[in-house]
């Protein structure tokens, strides 16, 4: 096994000092990147589609909770399969308490295309309460570009997509997938993929702090226990 280099502790700091200037720098640069991901224009979402969940029948309208933003996990779980995706199911393990993003009015959803009865289980087997739908009888993974044909087969890709809502109205904001998922999973990061960001004072473009007429994002973090019950939601 090839460890690292053994040096003294002043050789050390002279390295990760050097390390920090990148590390600002690519924070910076990610930063920028975020802000240019929000200035991205959107699409208005016109075809009624139906998933199934926990309440029955659902329209991509409900998935909201009543909430501004929405994010959606493509976890990839096909209508033959026993289980859902390894991969997808270790991603869905490290999404964090839901309070965090509700507070800032975004909700967090799973979309799948095996029917709901195969999705209950394994569900229940992984220990999850997120709200999880599936897709199976409506387009909704095939216009995501999710479920894809590949020579006459059908095959699935792990995918995040985001979208925003203007009262009954919802827009497309943002996918990505695959490698687009492998610095995910914390509310932040998550956030960060999103129209309206973290809230922050700080975030480009500026006029989207004040989306639900609440302090800034950071300002309004409280332990996942002390939200009230209204915190998040659109009025």
């Amino acid at each position: 096994m090839s460890l690292p280099e053994i040096v003294s502790r002043r050789e050390w700091r002279v390295a990760r000092e050097a390390l920090l200037a990148k590390e600002k720098a690519a924070t910076r640069a990610r930063d920028a990147l975020n802000a240019e991901r929000r200035r991205l224009p959107m699409v208005e979402v016109d075809k009624e589609y139906v998933f199934e969940g926990g309440d029955g029948k659902a329209t991509l309208l409900d998935l909201f909770e009543g909430r501004r933003q929405l994010v959606v996990q493509h976890f990839m779980f096909a209508p033959e399969w026993d289980a859902g995706c390894r991969s997808c199911s270790a991603f869905l393990d490290q999404i964090g308490h839901l309070a965090h993003l509700r507070a800032r009015g975004t909700a967090f959803a799973v979309v799948s295309r095996a029917p709901y009865p195969k999705i209950l289980p394994f569900k229940a087997r992984m220990g999850w309460t997120v709200p999880w739908y599936s897709s199976y009888v409506s387009d909704f993974n095939d216009d995501y570009e999710v479920t894809l044909e590949h020579e006459g087969e059908l095959t699935e890709r792990p995918g995040l997509s985001c979208f925003l809502r203007d009262h009954d109205r919802v827009f497309h904001t943002y996918s990505t997938y695959e490698r687009g998922l492998d610095c995910l999973g914390s509310t932040t990061s998550l956030l960060d993929l999103t129209a309206l960001g973290r809230q922050e004072a700080w975030e480009e473009p500026k006029g989207r702090a004040s989306a639900f007429g609440a302090p800034a994002g950071s300002e309004r973090v409280r332990y996942h226990d002390e939200y009230d019950e209204c915190d998040g939601y659109d009025g």
